[in-house]
């Protein structure tokens, strides 16, 4: 994230190299070899890794990492035999014959370059160059081992109330919505979580993150069966502000290319695109109908854009210089109608109408509708309650945290509350709006009574220094 939060140090849970390769450390690769790790994981990464991965292994086959690419599937066949790419099942399976190749599966097949690529490195001895740092660590078998509390940058509410979403690092954690217990940790590719959002009915979890300067993916999880639905990976850094269509049938998010996209969250197909932004693009949310999307950006705007043809609407915000200072971080849109709140580097909560109903003018705001009381430092995060009735706010500033929540109405001041130990990056209302939860640097979840303001609970969502299983 462009924000500086940085993951704290963890250990794996029994995952170690396995014997049987070249590694890194052995046989650096000579001139004129081609790399595993920056030539030929990229395409794999791209390509097959959704559907080839501990948490979705089709076929039965895991291409993340090396034993297992080389291994191969349920046809027993040796997918990778070091020096001989006739023999070696997986050369066979990406090269196209009339156009068409068995992987991957439902996508265009590889460049006739790709596949020559991945024959030559076969040929040349099958090496693998990754550093140690970059082979995977965890999955659903072998979750982190918290030394310290991860940042965490997104909580959710389930829809019914019963369950709270919590980033961490490599997984998002579900509790229990009071926090008591763990219920599930969902384990994937991505090492950075920067959002988990529940589907509208509240049966899938939409997640966006990444390998920062590797690549973005979007996860689609299976609630209460733990599965891993679909994995779509996007580009080579993190993505963000995941956010589901009323009809749960789109997932949108931001990615750090400027561009905002969307996909069938049963297919994974890319439906929507559009690249109006001029830098990072946050956060997102759908209008009320769903016929648009909603972005915010470093670049100090937000953008109003259909849907159905991908096109560019408006700017929402002023565009007048100097009229905004710094970037947008989040968005939210009210419960039932396209009244929008965000925040960002000036500190203030600020809510706009989404369509424009007058001509725009040099100097004008003229679709802003209210300004809260500022916070200290950066807004991070900013959430509706159920009913619309109150918005909340939380920031970060010299090492401290703040919420606070308002009447959405007004400006009326309902709770305020200080986090001493860092900086809050995310916030929601529980399906009731009577408490609030929080997150941030320190790791902790904050659980707060709304009408008072007093706090119900803190508490870590994994137990540091030891393994923990879900309930």
């Amino acid at each position: 994230m462009y924000r500086t939060l940085g993951v704290f140090v963890l250990v794996a849970s029994g995952v170690g190299g396995a014997a049987g390769h070249v590694r890194a450390d052995d046989a650096p690769p000579k001139p004129g070899d081609v790399s595993y790790f920056r030539e030929i994981r990229p395409i794999f990464q791209a390509q097959c890794h959704g559907c080839h991965q501990p948490a979705k292994p089709g076929g039965a086959y895991v291409m993340t990492t090396f034993e297992t690419l080389a291994k191969g599937g349920e046809s027993g066949e040796a997918a990778i035999v070091a020096g001989q790419p006739d023999k070696s099942s997986l050369v066979e399976q990406i090269t196209a014959m009339n156009g068409q190749a068995a992987m991957p599966k439902g996508k265009p097949p590889l460049t006739v370059a790709q596949v020559d690529l991945v024959k030559r490195w076969i040929a040349q001895g099958a090496k693998d160059d990754s550093p140690a740092s970059a082979r995977p660590q965890f999955d659903m078998q072998h979750p982190p081992t918290y030394q310290a509390s991860p940042v965490i940058t997104s909580v959710d509410y389930s829809p019914d109330g019963q369950l709270l979403a919590i980033s961490g690092y490599h997984e998002v954690l579900v509790t229990k919505a009071d926090g008591s217990a763990l219920v599930a940790r969902l384990v994937g590719l991505s090492e950075r979580i920067e959002s988990a959002r529940f589907s509208p009915d509240g049966k899938r979890l939409a997640v966006t993150g990444g390998s920062p300067g590797r690549m973005g993916e979007v996860q689609i999880w299976d609630v209460a069966e733990k599965k891993l639905i679909l994995s779509f990976t996007v580009g080579y850094d993190t993505i963000y502000g995941a956010s589901w269509s009323g009809d749960g049938k789109y997932v949108a998010f931001g990615c750090p290319d400027n561009t905002v996209r969307a996909i069938e969250a049963d297919t994974g197909k890319q439906v929507f695109f559009n690249g109006a932004h001029n830098d990072w693009v946050l956060d997102t949310t759908f209008s009320a109908k769903s016929d648009h999307v909603i972005t915010v950006s470093r670049d100090m705007s937000m953008k109003l854009i259909e849907f159905s043809t991908q096109r560019f609407i408006d700017n929402i915000t002023s565009i007048t210089p100097g009229a905004l200072k710094g970037g947008l971080s989040t968005v939210a849109r009210h419960p039932t109608n396209d009244e929008l709140l965000v925040g960002g580097a000036d500190g203030i909560p600020k809510v706009f109408k989404m369509v424009r109903d007058k001509a725009r003018q040099i100097g004008d705001n003229s679709n802003l509708i209210r300004e809260y009381p500022g916070l200290p430092g950066r807004v991070f995060g900013v959430a509706y309650s159920r009913d619309g009735s109150k918005i909340a706010a939380v920031s970060s500033l010299d090492g401290k945290g703040e919420v606070r929540v308002y009447n959405a109405a007004d400006d009326a001041q309902v709770m305020r509350a200080t986090v001493p130990t860092g900086g809050l990056y995310t916030v929601a209302f529980s399906a009731d709006g009577k408490s609030l939860a929080c997150g941030g640097f320190d790791g902790q979840v904050r659980l707060f009574d709304v009408a008072s303001g007093q706090p119900l609970k803190a508490f870590f969502p994994v137990p540091v220094g030891q393994s923990v299983a879900t309930k």
